[in-house]
């Protein structure tokens, strides 16, 4: 298998993965009475450990060593900035409207990429990639209002943390592409979400939760740490060693179409005709700007 193959693999597994992740979410919230603080601690402490376990019977190598080098500062902002904001924006979103617009509007994250591109390279950007934007914008707004403009069909708040989380995914898919190269993915993911996960624990102890465990409760939370997390994360960023970033935004359009079936299938969400329109016209989008 070369590794262009092995890299569009990984992020398949990923994104598919980290689509059923937010449907099992949006069960705990709708069903279970959830908040997001009382998943986002629990997912990332044991993911974390889950990976760096991992990590250290495959390779047999001391998990601890990346601390003692100039790695140390990137991997503690992958952590706080990168894996705990990710998560936290994204699960606010489905918190506030449901998991497939909350992962509809993460993937505005390759238009947040081009401008970031567009303002460090000092560059005016193609025509192909203006046009491209402008469209994503466009699907945004009628996923967003329905067609009708005086009017938003999800909450303000749900606008915000969508697009908060477009922000975060673009730079925790950036930011840690050099370590990841330099050491392991299961290493630097396994870290990241111990961090991360201890970060929030500051905010939100999760010993405190007064959330209803019962055996379904326990079930879709186990899918979530390990599938939706642990899975989810390793295969998406270990695609970064092989994937550019355009290639890699336009695999993970795999994302949104998994999340609405599955909301669909699972859960009952309907979708009307201007949220599909709008959420095609975004997915276009994203394979006009990874095409070239």
């Amino acid at each position: 298998m070369n590794n262009h193959i092995k890299g569009i693999l990984l992020i398949t597994l990923g994104t598919v993965s980290w689509g059923g992740s937010g449907v099992l979410s949006q069960f705990l919230f709708n069903v279970k009475g959830f908040h997001p603080m009382d998943i986002l601690p629990i997912r990332c402490i044991f993911a974390g450990i889950i990976l760096l376990a991992i990590d250290a019977i495959i390779y047999k190598s001391n998990i601890f060593s990346i601390w003692k080098t100039k790695d140390a500062i990137a991997l503690f902002l992958f952590g706080i900035l990168g894996m705990a904001g990710i998560q936290y924006t994204f699960f606010q979103t489905i918190y506030y409207s449901n998991a497939a617009t909350a992962t509809i509007l993460q993937y505005l994250m390759p238009i947040v990429i081009l401008f970031y591109l567009m303002f460090s390279n000092r560059k005016i950007p193609p025509l192909l990639d203006i046009i491209a934007t402008i469209l994503a914008m466009a699907g945004t707004f009628v996923l967003i209002t329905k067609g009708k403009i005086t009017t938003l069909s999800i909450s303000p708040r749900a606008l915000f943390w969508g697009i908060a989380c477009a922000v975060d995914a673009a730079f925790y898919t950036l930011q840690p592409r050099s370590i990841i190269k330099r050491w392991r993915s299961t290493l630097v993911i396994g870290w990241g979400m111990l961090l991360g996960g201890l970060f929030m624990t500051i905010f939100a102890p999760f010993w405190d939760s007064h959330a209803h465990f019962d055996m379904e409760s326990i079930i879709a939370m186990s899918l979530i740490i390990i599938v939706g997390t642990a899975i989810a994360f390793y295969g998406y960023l270990e695609s970064t060693k092989y994937l550019s970033p355009t290639e890699i935004s336009v695999f993970a359009a795999l994302e949104p179409f998994s999340s609405i079936i599955l909301s669909m299938v699972f859960l009952g969400t309907n979708f009307g005709f201007y949220e599909l329109i709008g959420a095609a016209v975004i997915v276009i989008s994203i394979g006009m700007l990874s095409h070239k």
